[in-house]
């Protein structure tokens, strides 16, 4: 089950009807059954260690995913963000779900120190990014990657996140500015649909959203008892590939500069925004993968990675987080303890990564 960093939510609309589900076969070594089907134009996948139950985990992971692309896509007119987006400047009432979706996105910026942003809306619609893009453009290109475009502003942009306002029942956000919640809510709907499952039936369960992984409940069965989920960590097929064992209740998550690239006048561009500037990161690094308690935390860090480039190594190790970045040139860098390329690499099976914010300097 590869991890790759592809588009947020709102990429292709959700999943529909015509968009079957593959069931992978029940008599695996390890008792789990796998369900995949496209949503966002990702891969979406639900694993389980107790095959009988995979349909009905299958039918909770497609209604989160739903739920949550109709509250936040930037891609459908009946979206809860679309509808609102025009009337926050004068404040407006959200959903409950509405509000998580934004309240995790305001944790994951003050998590990165404002690395992500959940108010670059304009500025990916600006680069093509947005409601009117002709989809179909959108190419993984093989690298050497071209640099992000070179006119930068003097003046970097001021934070959005710090001032949008949310409180007891309103959510204000100042004219000029527009959220784009992709950063994170796929994320979010990753750590949802595994609690959704595990609660709901009480079994193991691995939920990946195009390269967003999430955990709930023991892991798959092995003969000294619940083991470890086996995942596969590459980006494109020619990248460097890794297995590791994630420890059940932990997550991964995969930001990635390869994928979601287009054309913009005449520069190719990518959907990671350094929110200092409001243009494309510096693609210092192919992809960066973390490891973390959350997907939303994991996801968190691996795009500030990409937005501080050769900054977030010395940022990771003193935090201590769990991570595998790759260079332009496909060399690799772990930090905190992620696991060397050999033996039998194991994440988060003793504690947790996490760690707290900061702006760079």
């Amino acid at each position: 089950m590869a991890g790759s960093g592809r588009a947020a939510p709102g990429a292709a609309g959700t999943w529909t009807a015509e968009q079957p589900s593959h069931a992978s076969n029940t008599a695996s070594p390890d008792n789990t059954a796998r369900a995949s089907w496209t949503v966002w134009e990702l891969e979406a996948s639900v694993t389980v260690t107790d095959p009988e139950l995979l349909a009905a985990a299958e039918e909770a992971v497609r209604g989160v995913v739903a739920a949550i692309d109709l509250a936040c896509s930037r891609f459908r007119e009946d979206s809860e963000l679309m509808m609102v987006q025009s009337r926050m400047s004068q404040g407006v009432g959200v959903s409950p779900l509405f509000r998580l979706l934004l309240e995790r996105a305001l944790e994951a910026a003050r998590l990165t120190g404002g690395d992500v942003d959940p108010t670059l809306g304009a500025e990916l619609a600006a680069l093509g990014h947005g409601p009117e893009w002709q989809r179909p453009g959108l190419t993984s290109i093989p690298v050497p990657l071209q640099p992000a475009p070179p006119r930068r502003p003097s003046v970097p942009r001021a934070p959005g996140w710090t001032r949008l306002n949310l409180d007891a029942s309103t959510l204000t956000l100042p004219a000029g500015l527009r959220l784009d919640l992709g950063a994170t809510a796929k994320a979010v709907a990753a750590d949802l649909a595994a609690a959704a499952v595990h609660q709901a039936l009480g079994c193991g369960v691995l939920i990946n959203l195009g390269g967003d992984l999430a955990s709930a409940g023991p892991g798959p069965r092995e003969d000294s008892g619940p083991g470890q989920w086996q995942v596969m960590v590459q980006d494109l097929p020619a990248d460097p590939c890794q297995q590791v064992s994630l420890a059940p209740g932990f997550a991964l998550a995969t930001s990635s500069t390869q994928k979601r690239r287009w054309k913009h006048q005449g520069t190719e561009v990518h959907h990671i925004l350094d929110p200092r500037f409001g243009l494309p990161a510096e693609p210092v690094w192919r992809s960066v993968t973390v490891a973390a308690p959350t997907c939303l935390e994991a996801n968190a860090f691996s795009t500030a990675a990409v937005v501080r480039g050769f900054a977030a190594v010395d940022w990771f190790r003193a935090e201590g987080i769990a991570a595998r970045l790759v260079d332009s040139r496909g060399r690799v860098v772990t930090t905190g303890d992620w696991p060397a390329d050999n033996g039998s690499p194991s994440l988060a099976a003793g504690g947790s990564s996490h760690a707290g914010g900061g702006r760079r300097g």
